[in-house]
């Protein structure tokens, strides 16, 4: 959805962060947005090479949101800044969440090891690809929800709330709460 501010903008006065973040058409190319990616790794490599509550505070600064969180290293992100995480959040080893868009997570979620979280999907035209082209779409993980390992859960995508998603399934479309999505 286009906020109000971005909208009232012609395209040529918005910047590439500013279309990621309103849901319309970016270029991952663009210079800010790799240094964004780049400071978000830096973040992300010095907690994982030493995890520890102290360096927790690295990664803790990606989050939009989050008030209790155990999250194991190997975690990468994107850019940060669009990841809300409820309480009791645990993410165990190798987590992987590209936050062009806004990731929503509920309380009490738990994500085995190796899950991957995509908001960025990619024109199917080559050439648009190579120019570096791309949309994001939210994902939102409702409250309760334990997702298996090696899972991956693909743009725009919503979990229901106490949804269980099995081991290495690739999730493409919305859960029901309450229900087992097994591939």
């Amino acid at each position: 959805m286009v906020n109000e501010k971005v909208s009232e903008l012609s395209s040529n006065e918005l910047t590439e962060r500013m279309k990621m973040r309103s849901g319309l058409a970016f270029n991952s190319l663009d210079i800010e947005l790799r240094l964004l990616r780049e400071k978000a790794r830096l973040a992300c490599g010095k907690y994982n090479a030493h995890p520890s509550k102290g360096n927790f505070k690295h990664i803790s600064r990606l989050f939009d949101t989050f008030s209790s969180a155990v999250i194991e290293p190997g975690f990468q992100c994107d850019y940060g800044g669009q990841i809300s995480l409820g309480d009791n959040f645990y993410a165990n080893f190798n987590c992987v969440m590209l936050d062009s868009a806004a990731i929503t997570i509920g309380a009490d979620v738990m994500l085995g090891p190796g899950v991957h979280i995509y908001t960025v999907d990619h024109p199917r035209d080559a050439r648009e690809r190579r120019a570096g082209g791309c949309i994001a779409k939210p994902v939102v993980i409702g409250v309760g929800v334990w997702i298996g390992g090696g899972a991956k859960i693909l743009p725009g995508v919503t979990i229901g709330e106490n949804a269980i998603i099995g081991a290495n399934v690739v999730v493409t479309r919305d859960v029901s709460a309450g229900t087992r999505f097994l591939g």
